[in-house]
């Protein structure tokens, strides 16, 4: 990785910050290094589950670096596979992603922290896409997500005017999973993380496979796509040897030993 892209391990937890003083602004090289981290979340499998979080505690991410911008790179520059931010349209990613959001996550930044699968907030960060006060939208996912995540009346109003949603508002919305003072925010991420590690791996894919390829789908519908075959990981679920050992487990008393096969 980068100075601006640090990366840690801890059992099976890839904690990824994002280190760009002084607002933690991405662009088009930063993408490319973020994707390259959660690219590594998706092919080691030792790694269970990502952490994300911005250095300091003003900034999760200010979102599009507007210098870089000013200096000449595109609104719709390329950048990479994984979209804005190596995450927005990484859309195959099937191990979780924690936001850890320990400021302001504004434009691009409450994009990226919608991209992730569960948000931890410290009590003192606010989200907001700003970029119709820029002259823009926001194209790398808040327009699609926000609005599946949130009322249509408080999504509109935020998605029109660009105010800022206080943590404490975000988690009454159910946009944030939890709230924790700032001193206790990387242990309440880890925390998660780490019940997450203690999960089965193959139902942890299918879980996300599910959801992610249900999501459009009435419930009727979503259970035909379930029951065709379909659905890789979650047929590879069905036939794995950790879908034997848990109920063995339990009837043992016993940690499970997953071997994720």
């Amino acid at each position: 990785m980068t100075d601006q892209v640090r990366l840690d391990v801890d059992g099976g937890v890839l904690t990824i910050t994002l280190d760009r003083p002084k607002a933690n602004a991405v662009d088009v090289a930063t993408s490319h290094a973020l994707h390259a981290a959660f690219d590594r979340l998706r092919t080691d499998d030792s790694l269970r589950v990502a952490v994300l979080t911005g250095a300091g505690d003003r900034f999760f991410s200010a979102g599009w670096d507007l210098k870089a911008a000013a200096e000449g790179e595109a609104i719709d520059a390329d950048h990479g596979p994984g979209g804005f931010a190596g995450l927005t349209e990484f859309f195959d990613l099937d191990k979780p992603v924690i936001a850890a959001v320990n400021g302001l996550a504004l434009g691009g930044g409450f994009e990226l922290a919608l991209a992730a699968d569960l948000v931890v907030a410290a009590e003192h960060a606010e989200f907001a896409l700003t970029e119709v006060t820029l002259g823009m939208v926001p194209d790398s996912g808040g327009v699609l997500r926000l609005p599946r995540r949130l009322p249509q009346a408080v999504a509109t109003e935020l998605l029109l005017t660009g105010r800022r949603m206080d943590a404490a508002e975000a988690h009454r919305w159910g946009l944030v999973n939890r709230v924790v003072p700032a001193t206790g925010l990387g242990d309440a991420a880890a925390e998660l993380a780490h019940r997450i590690v203690a999960a089965a791996p193959l139902a942890v894919a299918a879980v996300k496979e599910i959801t992610r390829s249900t999501a459009a789908l009435d419930v009727a519908d979503g259970y035909r796509l379930l029951r065709s075959g379909r659905l890789p990981r979650y047929q590879e679920m069905l036939a794995s040897a950790d879908a034997e050992e848990g109920p063995r487990a339990f009837a043992e008393k016993r940690t499970p030993n997953w071997s994720g096969r």
